[in-house]
C-alpha cells in the first residue's frame, strides 16, 4: 500500500504544527513549504481542508498562521489516514464493479488482502500526532533515528 502525495502532506503540516505547539508564533505556510520543499499553492489547499475538518485554526494577516486545533495526543494517525486516503482497494477484485477475476468466487487472495489493510489501520490507530513528534528518550529508540539528518529551519521535535 502507498500513501497519496496529499496524505504525506497532510501529516508533515500536522506533525510541523504539533512539533511547534510551544512556539510564541504560529507556524505559516511558507515556513513549512520552504522547510519541505513542497508547492505552497498545493499546502494552502490542504491546510484549508484540515481547518474545515476543525484539526488546524488558522488567522491571517500580520502574525497570523496555523495552529493545531486540538491536542496531538487527541489525534491518531488511523483517522488521519481514513480521512485523506480515498482508496483503500489494494487490487481490483475489492471493487466489484472492476473485478474481472474468474477466481472470484474460490479466492482467498482478497480475505487476506483486506485483513491486510485493516491491520494496517489498526496500528496506524495506535499512533497519535504526538506520538510522531515526541523526543527520542531511550536506547531501545536510538536505532530508528539512524540516517535521518537535520532539515534547516525544521522544529527540533522533528529535526
Amino acid at each position: 500500500m502507498r500513501l497519496t502525495q496529499w496524505t504525506d502532506y497532510t501529516l508533515r503540516v500536522l506533525m510541523y504544527c504539533a512539533a511547534s505547539k510551544d512556539r510564541a508564533e504560529p507556524v505559516t505556510i511558507t515556513e513549512i513549504a520552504e522547510s519541505h520543499g513542497i508547492s505552497r499553492s498545493h499546502l494552502t489547499k490542504i491546510v484549508q481542508q484540515l481547518a474545515a475538518r476543525g484539526w488546524l485554526e488558522t488567522s491571517r494577516g500580520r502574525g497570523g498562521g496555523l495552529r493545531l486545533a486540538l491536542s496531538a495526543q487527541n489525534l491518531g494517525l488511523g483517522t488521519i489516514v481514513r480521512a485523506t486516503e480515498t482508496d483503500f482497494s489494494v487490487v481490483e477484485c475489492f471493487e466489484p464493479s472492476l473485478n474481472p477475476c474468474r477466481l472470484n468466487p474460490n479466492c482467498r487472495l482478497k480475505g487476506v488482502l483486506n485483513q491486510a489493510t485493516q491491520s494496517f489501520l489498526a496500528v496506524l490507530d495506535d499512533v497519535t500526532l504526538a506520538d510522531l513528534v515526541a523526543p527520542v528518550s531511550s536506547a531501545v529508540d536510538a536505532p530508528k533515528t539512524q540516517g535521518l539528518r537535520w532539515i534547516p529551519g525544521l522544529p527540533p521535535a522533528l529535526a
